[in-house]
């Protein structure tokens, strides 16, 4: 995914004749950064631990954002049961015997996607509340994440890297090493400046413990 046209080029400082496997390679370096396959809409599923008193979980790969025609960024959603542990019932003894009784812990069950409470901004996802008190160990969410339209930092940080690269000496090669690409990548760490850093600082994935 190339994150600026030949149309944008010299709206971004770079010149109109600039090959595109110069910016197809700093795509793939930007991608790299924000250690995700791409900053476009894309489709994730994450298995994720959460406690016995229904804390929200939170993604990865923001910001959450549905792929059309879909209004919702979640696609599915299942939870498992917890087993609950001696200290953790609060008077509730009697429901979690009617749930061994039927072999409920440690199920997994299908959510509706509707019953979950989802902040796009911050992948905080909030599970609904079961009416008979039983909670969930464990959640398994299928999403979409991305950005569209791509934001003008990212095109920023693109258009600089390319910048970087073409003003880099080792990396004046003949434009056919492209779309290989392997030697701009090997240069990476030293095209990603800390203006470069700072432009694409919000769309690095963060997995939360």
């Amino acid at each position: 995914m190339n994150y600026l046209q030949p149309s944008e080029y010299e709206l971004y400082g770079l010149e109109t004749t600039t090959a595109l496997s110069w910016v197809t390679a700093a795509s793939a370096i930007v991608d790299a950064h924000c250690r995700r396959a791409t900053l476009a809409i894309a489709q994730y599923t994450e298995r994720l631990r959460t406690d016995n008193r229904q804390r929200p979980v939170r993604l990865t790969y923001l910001p959450l954002n549905p792929a059309a025609p879909a209004t919702s960024p979640i696609v599915s959603a299942r939870a498992r049961y917890a087993t609950p542990r001696r200290g953790e019932l609060d008077g509730e003894e009697l429901v979690w015997d009617a749930a061994l009784a039927f072999g409920i812990p440690g199920t997994w069950v299908d959510l509706n996607v509707a019953d979950l409470d989802v902040f796009p901004e911050t992948g905080e996802v909030t599970l609904p509340l079961n009416p008979l008190g039983w909670t969930f160990t464990e959640i398994e969410i299928v999403y979409t994440a991305g950005l569209d339209p791509f934001p003008d930092a990212v095109k920023v940080a693109c258009a600089q890297l390319v910048k970087n690269a073409q003003a880099t000496p080792a990396l004046n090669v003949k434009r056919n090493v492209f779309p290989d690409r392997m030697q701009l990548m090997y240069f990476s760490d030293s095209l990603l400046d800390e203006t470069v850093k700072a432009l694409l600082a919000p769309y690095v994935a963060q997995k939360v413990g």
